[in-house]
């Protein structure tokens, strides 16, 4: 018969595998993990970097004026959101929810 301690254990190990999913492993065997951005292509890419610059120096400059008012040069705080709701862990929130529970059993 298995002790309530190894069926929690047992229990998270399965959890882990299922929910813990936006980062992967480096294939260098390093203790390094990988997030991915997905993107369409070399040009979304480019254009999600430089946005994400922009808004880097439009904080540290605290002027809103600095930045040139065209279009090409505008952000796309879109595609800056849509980035980083891609790469949020919400699986890994939600194992949390689970261990949270086993352990309060």
């Amino acid at each position: 018969m298995e002790t309530n301690e190894t069926k929690n254990l047992n229990r998270l190990k399965e959890l882990t595998a299922l929910y813990f999913t936006t980062l992967k492993p480096a294939e260098d065997n390093s203790q390094k993990q990988i997030a991915q951005i997905k993107v369409l292509n070399y040009f979304e890419l480019g254009c999600l970097i430089t946005d994400l610059l922009k808004l880097c120096i439009l904080a540290l400059e605290h002027d809103m004026h600095n930045v040139e008012k065209k279009r090409s040069d505008s952000i796309n705080v879109g595609l800056v959101l849509e980035t980083v709701l891609s790469i949020f862990p919400l699986d890994e929130m939600e194992f949390l929810g689970f261990a949270g529970e086993i352990v309060r059993e």
